[in-house]
């Protein structure tokens, strides 16, 4: 079967970037020929008509005025500071995700795909997918809007509202959404109260999964690189977001009463005020690898949570409300780690090691059950 994935777009984001590769890569080993659609950098152009004027204030600004942070060709510019920092998460989409480019979702056509998945990660939360597809963008198109009248499979795999509620949608947003939703074969979220959700605001039975990069093993990950070996090491890894003293010294302190350094794990990608050298991220391969050298992890990342599950590591996170808060509270809920996570880093409390036994047979069960709603999703096109 042809499969689609619509995801939000590959950038930056290490998690965003391997529960795509996760996905695709569980499609395929069921047997479908599968791609994930994504948008391409491009440089923003100025009309042509507005060039001279442009050109000629900037460089007034530049040498006549002495403002040395005006860029004449500032498009070029704002081009070469998205291009540097994914210079190396780009190397990775490049070589392990298959994708399919698009600009619009009229790019998508009917007749190449026998099915689209939507999912994972936050695509149902409407500020990401603006932020990613365009102010003006419709978010029903989260919910495959686009392919009305199609005849196609439409499944949701883990797909994630990122919060408990959708107050930001609007009442017009709800009608074109509802319409949608509804002509899906079949519907999962990653989230628990996902399913309250769809049940509730769009009449729509929803199953409660894993998300995508919980499918694949630490072995299937350990594949992506040389130097992604499991075993314990010797490290702090330290891998927030949303970075602050009180964060930084919590870490600290956890590394100073285990005896463990701080690895700092991610470039400043989203510090504005970062030098252009100091916004690279790292491979996703090195981040992978941070996991292996760590025996602690104190992050505020979802994804970071998921892999330090499954590379076995004891870890705290700190959770981002604005970010999602549901998203590592239903996560947490399922492996009974929910004393894992905190709201600031005031709530810190030292705890016994994780047992992993337990874990483990909580996420094999999962993930049978997570295959079983792939099998039955995925079953022969519809025709009719």
């Amino acid at each position: 079967m042809r499969v689609g994935i619509l995801t939000l777009p590959l950038h930056t984001n290490y998690g965003g970037i391997l529960q795509a590769y996760a996905l695709q890569t569980v499609l395929e080993r069921m047997g479908h020929n599968v791609v994930v659609f994504d948008r391409p950098l491009e440089k923003s152009k100025l009309p042509l008509w507005k060039m001279p004027y442009s050109y000629t204030k900037r460089f007034i600004k530049k040498y006549f005025f002495g403002k040395k942070d005006e860029h004449i060709f500032w498009e070029r510019y704002v081009y070469h500071c998205s291009l540097v920092p994914r210079q190396y998460t780009q190397r990775f989409i490049n070589q392990r995700i298959h994708r399919y480019i698009i600009r619009s979702f009229n790019d998508i056509k009917e007749e190449d795909f026998d099915a689209i998945v939507v999912g994972s990660d936050q695509i149902w939360r409407e500020i990401y997918f603006k932020l990613s597809f365009g102010q003006d963008s419709d978010f029903s198109n989260a919910f495959l809007a686009f392919t009305k009248g199609w005849k196609i499979k439409r499944i949701a795999y883990a797909a994630s509202f990122g919060k408990d509620d959708i107050k930001e949608y609007s009442a017009a947003e709800l009608h074109d959404i509802r319409n949608a939703i509804r002509l899906f074969d079949s519907v999962s979220v990653r989230e628990e109260s996902g399913v309250t959700i769809c049940k509730k605001e769009f009449g729509v039975d929803a199953q409660w999964v894993l998300d995508p990069t919980l499918l694949l093993t630490h072995k299937d990950y350990e594949a992506l690189g040389p130097n992604i070996q499991d075993s314990n090491g010797n490290s702090l890894m330290f891998y927030v977001l949303d970075d602050n003293v009180e964060k930084d010294e919590l870490a600290q302190k956890i590394a100073n009463d285990k005896g463990l350094r701080v690895l700092r794990a991610n470039g400043r990608v989203e510090d504005t005020s970062a030098p252009i050298e100091e916004k690279i991220q790292p491979p996703v391969e090195n981040w992978l690898g941070d996991f292996v050298s760590s025996s602690y992890v104190i992050t505020d990342s979802f994804h970071a949570c998921v892999f330090s599950i499954l590379f076995h590591r004891q870890f705290t996170v700190i959770a981002n409300k604005e970010r999602g808060y549901a998203r590592f509270s239903s996560l947490l809920k399922l492996f009974g780690l929910e004393s894992r996570l905190i709201s600031s880093p005031s709530e810190y409390k030292p705890q016994s090691d994780i047992d992993y036994s337990f874990v483990d047979k909580i996420l094999d069960i999962q993930r049978e059950k997570a295959m079983s709603f792939l099998e039955e999703a995925l079953g022969d096109k519809v025709l009719s």
